[in-house]
């Protein structure tokens, strides 16, 4: 029975530090595009209406990006990180996929 308590134990701790690394990496790059929309845009933060962090299934860094909707903008961002550079990855308009 130890050992079965002892593997159960392993495998939950193994599940835990896996969930956790996703929201930090999902919470790093929301929190770095919205600083970079609010720096080096000049886009306040009541302009942001919704930010949603997302994992892409892309290759690379593009695998954790940000959806980003703004204030009397029909468009939606998406944001990704690389290198500690946010990049804008594609926007959506009319329901129409475009990239810069």
């Amino acid at each position: 029975m130890k050992k079965i308590g002892y593997s159960l134990l392993v495998l939950l701790l193994f599940v835990g530090i896996g969930f956790s690394y996703i929201q930090y990496k999902k919470s790093d790059v929301e929190d770095s595009v919205v600083e970079y929309l609010m720096n080096q845009k000049n886009i306040s933060k009541e302009d942001i209406i919704s930010s949603e962090p997302f994992f892409a299934n892309l290759r690379g860094d593009k695998n954790w990006m940000v959806s980003i909707k703004l204030k009397n903008d029909n468009k939606t961002y998406q944001y990704y990180k690389s290198n500690n550079k946010v990049i804008l990855e594609s926007y959506i308009e009319d329901g129409e996929y475009f990239t810069p």
